[in-house]
């Protein structure tokens, strides 16, 4: 399912128009997006928690050359399933 496939989804299921239906699920990705480059996490009970994990910094390697590098430290978003949805998915 893409964007274009929950769109319609939504509009069928809350009987609204697709820009309509377009305009909340545009709503709610900014919602999250901005809770979680705030620094907060977003938790949707029976469906699941959106978080931002803290990778540190490490030293990888170039897999062509075998050079060592370093990878920055990063924040990373980060979801776990609630148990309605995993409860759904089995």
């Amino acid at each position: 399912m893409n964007k274009n496939d929950l769109v319609s989804a939504v509009a069928d299921s809350a009987g609204m128009s697709k820009a309509d239906a377009a305009k909340a699920v545009d709503g709610v990705f900014d919602a999250i997006s901005g809770a979680l480059s705030g620094g907060g996490e977003v938790r949707v009970v029976g469906f699941g928690t959106f978080s931002v994990a803290n990778r540190k910094a490490t030293t990888g390697r170039n897999p062509r050359t075998g050079e060592a590098i370093q990878i920055p430290a990063s924040k990373q978003p980060k979801f776990k399933a609630g148990k309605g949805l995993k409860e759904a998915v089995n």
